[in-house]
């Protein structure tokens, strides 16, 4: 119990330094700043308003045990505080400050030729049956069709609290293993797409100085390379410190162009710098349920027998057809699940 109180302490105290930090002036004025402190104490507030009942209860449970009268009540005492105790361990693990962000997903054909790139179509129109189901906005930023049909490449935004929170466990390679349309002797071939799924980040969090572009402009192409606009409406950034490079070509317009592959660019960068401080904690999170790389095999979805299986957590499901229509709560349940049962495990 002792060594509870200490933990309820440090967290009150926690969130009094927050709350003053959000009214000091010199904070207040600091969009970035503002925003992170905002954030850490919303994210403290569940936990605070446990700690408060925690004590409350502690209480009322000693003073039952110390009056005839109130004895009876000491068993269900002991039982509430037994289950704030466990909700304030939950509470108290450290969340990922993205999980609450919009998301940016990237899909790419993967192994497997044509059928890849029709297995890429199938998996995000998966995903956006998803976000439709759970009530998000998504928004498709720019597509590559393959000339065999299907997508070579695929980039979206999906919109909506917590939407990184849910996605973020799609990011990796999906597997696919079924007999292609175009196979003649009906064997089973076994095809892939990669998703990157990657928080979408605000202008103040990333600062890109605009020496470091390098902007290219040059009029659209559509399958074969055929010229599908007259003007020089497509757009190249290259980031030059990092290397990175993003093009946007599904606009008409120039700046509209630009604007997206901003975007894209703003959130790969984000998540570099988040893959880079990760890579120094020597007990990152992420690791625990998989790494979510893109090379990393997820999971197997398997046609023959209608099943589904994902590989981070050895959970097999026999309901293909309602998973390819966007059902992967249960996955995205039972990943959360394991990756908070790991994260007490540190804590503890």
């Amino acid at each position: 119990m002792a060594d509870f109180e200490a933990l309820v302490d440090e967290l009150e105290r926690s969130y009094r330094e927050t709350q003053e930090r959000m009214s000091d002036p010199a904070v207040y004025g600091d969009r970035r700043e503002a925003a992170e402190v905002g954030r850490r104490l919303k994210e403290l507030e569940g936990a605070h308003q446990l700690a408060e009942e925690w004590r409350s209860v502690r209480d009322d449970l000693a003073a039952a045990r110390d009056d005839g009268d109130l004895r009876e009540l000491v068993p269900e005492l002991e039982e509430r505080l037994a289950e704030l105790e466990e909700q304030l361990k939950v509470a108290l693990v450290e969340t990922d400050p993205a999980d609450r962000k919009d998301v940016i997903v990237e899909i790419r054909s993967g192994v497997g030729g044509d059928e890849a790139a029709l297995w890429a179509d199938d998996v995000f129109r998966m995903l956006t049956r998803y976000a439709e189901r759970l009530g998000y906005k998504w928004e498709t930023i720019s597509a590559s069709p393959n000339e065999g049909g299907g997508l070579k490449e695929v980039v979206f935004a999906i919109k909506g609290d917590g939407a990184y929170s849910v996605f973020k466990w799609e990011g990796g390679t999906h597997r696919v293993q079924r007999v292609p349309q175009t196979e003649s002797q009906g064997r089973i071939h076994t095809s892939t797409a990669t998703a990157a799924v990657m928080p979408e980040a605000e202008e103040v969090e990333v600062a890109i100085d605009p020496s470091d572009l390098k902007i290219d402009v040059y009029r659209s192409s559509g399958p074969g390379g055929q010229s599908v606009n007259t003007t020089d409406s497509a757009v190249r950034i290259t980031h030059l410190p990092t290397g990175i490079v993003v093009s946007m070509q599904d606009e008409r317009s120039q700046l509209q162009n630009r604007d997206k592959a901003m975007r894209v660019l703003r959130a790969r960068l984000y998540e570099a710098e988040r893959e880079r401080q990760e890579a120094e904690m020597t007990a990152a999170r992420r690791a625990q349920v998989g790494t979510g790389e893109r090379a990393e095999k997820i999971r197997t979805y398997n046609y023959a027998e209608g099943r589904v299986t994902d590989h981070r957590i050895k959970l097999t499901q026999h309901r293909l057809d309602q998973v390819l229509e966007g059902e992967l709560g249960d996955f995205t349940e039972a990943l959360t699940a394991e990756d908070r049962r790991r994260a007490l495990e540190t804590v503890a």
